[in-house]
């Protein structure tokens, strides 16, 4: 499955850069200087608050509007977990300074587009609540790959407006 995660992963990036008319901004992508443990470690973080914000949203409903539900405000938790991990500047006052991280998101984009990869499967034959609750999650994680990906490329907000009101059409 990871070969088509990372398909799924490549052929989003291809519509935002056919979308927006330039190429995607390109953090550094070199082998990280992370541990296997604290890769590890910040991975599991990272889908812990993604399995959290969740499970918290199955709960309440409370981030739906006539739209639909608004991915940014399910997952608050989860993306400013990445955006911490792809901090280039600290704060004057900072104990210590700026270590980006995007092998770490690029990871968990991964882990969103497996997701969204097991919800498809689990689908097939599914009807009723069963079926709803998966379709649901299903649009949210597919969601989330999109707004974790705009962080890690820099994308600004009016790009984003253009982004979402196009792919809303496809």
């Amino acid at each position: 499955m990871n070969d088509r995660a990372k398909t799924l992963v490549q052929g989003r990036r291809e519509k935002m850069v056919r979308v927006l008319g330039r190429p995607l901004d390109s953090r550094d992508r070199l082998p990280s200087p992370l541990s296997k443990e604290a890769l590890d470690h910040l991975l599991h973080d990272g889908k812990e608050l993604y399995w959290n914000e969740l499970a918290w949203e199955n709960i309440t409903a409370e981030e739906e509007l006539d739209g639909g539900p608004l991915v940014p405000l399910i997952f608050p938790g989860f993306l400013a977990f990445v955006r911490g991990l792809l901090l280039t500047e600290a704060m004057p006052d900072a104990l210590a300074p700026a270590e980006p991280r995007p092998e770490v998101v690029e990871h968990l984009v991964l882990f969103l587009a497996g997701r969204v990869l097991e919800l498809e499967e689990e689908l097939a034959g599914e009807s009723g609540e069963e079926e709803e609750r998966l379709r649901s999650e299903l649009g949210l994680s597919d969601g989330l790959i999109d707004h974790v990906l705009y962080r890690l490329h820099d994308v600004t907000v009016e790009e984003v407006e253009v982004l979402e009101a196009r792919l809303s059409q496809s």
